[in-house]
């Protein structure tokens, strides 16, 4: 898929995505700065980052702004924000976007397990809206973006605690909306369905996997980065000026 949609009021703003090296969070990268958008990104890939930051330059883009940040260590994330903020500027828009989908059983999950895919999954949604909001609040407004997953709307099985963190980003998108929307910050939730990212397709997708993409999809084909980078460009531009508390699900119909 190649993005079309063109959004003069990205132009110049200031982006800042949560694991933006590889999957998603590349493809989300890539469209911001291609609609000339200034993009900064944490992720602990270190190798893919840099990579991604050198093509975006290449295709003619403002080169990305990297920094490997592991978002568990709540103090470097802020930190590290509050540092690309001085180099570029407060952010108009926060992706939400890092997060691991590891597999496993309930038998198997320790109180330490447990915390540790919180820790991945759900705690930086907050604290990356705390160190946002003064440079949104003095800019005089700014878009949020939760990126959550179907997997719990569609009773997905063997990663209950994913599932569990992923469904509270709605709860953190609407329980934010009406604090921020007071100063014009926009809080809303993108929900992936099963995504084909390189790790997706060298993990999970099967012959078995696909059958179950096309027996649950509405739409044929293939679910793609771009098709949620789409959609985050959207939620980021003036053109969603009234969207906020809101859910787009981005899924070819799953659920």
């Amino acid at each position: 898929m190649t993005i079309t949609a063109n959004y003069p009021s990205l132009k110049g703003k200031r982006v800042f995505v949560t694991g933006g090296g590889t999957g998603i969070g590349a493809s989300i990268v890539e469209a911001f700065a291609g609609q000339g958008a200034r993009v900064a990104f944490v992720d602990i890939a270190k190798e893919a980052s840099e990579a991604l930051c050198n093509a975006v330059a290449a295709s003619g883009a403002a080169q990305p702004l990297f920094r490997s940040c592991d978002i568990t260590d709540i103090p470097s994330l802020q930190r590290t924000m509050r540092e690309l903020a001085a180099e570029i500027g407060d952010f108009d828009v926060l992706v939400n976007n890092a997060a691991n989908d590891q597999r496993h059983s309930i038998e198997d999950v320790t109180p330490e397990y447990w915390d540790q895919r919180i820790a991945i999954n759900q705690r930086p949604l907050f604290f990356t809206c705390q160190a946002v909001l003064p440079g949104m609040k003095a800019k005089g407004g700014g878009s949020i973006i939760n990126i959550s997953s179907i997997s719990w709307h569609a009773k997905g099985a063997g990663y209950p605690v994913y599932a569990t963190a992923k469904s509270a980003s709605h709860g953190l998108t609407r329980g934010m909306a009406r604090d921020l929307g007071k100063h014009n910050v926009r809080v809303n939730t993108v929900t992936p369905g099963w995504v084909m990212t390189q790790r997706q397709v060298d993990l999970w997708v099967d012959q078995a996997a696909e059958e179950e993409i096309a027996r649950n999809q509405c739409l044929p084909g293939k679910l793609l980065p771009d098709h949620i980078a789409a959609m985050c460009l959207f939620l980021g531009a003036d053109d969603s000026a009234m969207c906020t508390a809101q859910d787009f699900i981005v899924d070819a119909g799953w659920v």
